[in-house]
């Protein structure tokens, strides 16, 4: 429960423990504090006498961020207002709005007695998931693909894209840079050599 009342009135907002719905209780005028503001008014224009009554009922306003008998009559009514909205759980003893969060059938909360209709959609959308991905696993992908060649985004002869394969679908060229050897630094080996064909250093 959450405290909105101010210096004139009372109000208070109940919420959902489930999906945290706000309910907010009418605002209740205090005819009292309309008098006291009289009395302030009067202090400030005349002085004296006058002047310690307004700090009298500004003191009075201080304290009424505590409890007062004014404010738990104010607060009696509130619940007494918003309690139809509200359905307390027997499963987890916690306050439930009866919109959204109560199921009617069984008498309990939505999270100690789900609604079948809500769990079944949800099973079914889970289990529709897992068997996407089962199937995405499944399905070999890889067909028609040279997977022995490293792919290269753009053709390094001309700078076009390209989507694999080992030459240029623009300009011809080889796709596939040549394998530099660390051992002598010949670059005259062929796409996928193990061993430089120069000096036998292992690529």
């Amino acid at each position: 429960m959450s405290d909105l009342s101010n210096y004139e009135g009372y109000q208070f907002e109940f919420r959902c423990e489930r999906c945290g719905n706000g309910y907010r209780s009418a605002y209740q005028r205090d005819k009292l504090e309309m008098g006291r503001g009289v009395l302030r008014a009067v202090g400030s224009l005349f002085g004296g006498r006058a002047q310690d009554l307004s700090n009298a009922a500004g003191q009075w306003a201080y304290n009424r961020g505590t409890n007062s008998p004014a404010k738990d009559k104010a607060l009696a009514e509130a619940v007494q207002e918003i309690s139809p909205s509200f359905r307390q759980c027997r499963g987890c003893g916690d306050w439930m709005c009866a919109d959204q969060c109560w199921n009617d059938e069984i008498g309990q909360c939505l999270r100690c007695s789900p609604s079948v209709a809500e769990e079944i959609s949800r099973a079914q959308a889970e289990a529709q998931r897992r068997q996407i991905w089962d199937k995405a696993e499944q399905t070999d992908w890889t067909t028609g693909l040279d997977v022995a060649t490293r792919a290269k985004l753009t053709c390094p002869s001309c700078g076009s894209k390209v989507d694999g394969g080992k030459f240029c679908s623009s300009c011809g060229s080889a796709l596939a840079l040549p394998t530099r050897c660390g051992g002598c630094g010949s670059s005259a080996n062929k796409t996928g050599a193990v061993f430089c064909s120069d000096c036998g250093t292992k690529l």
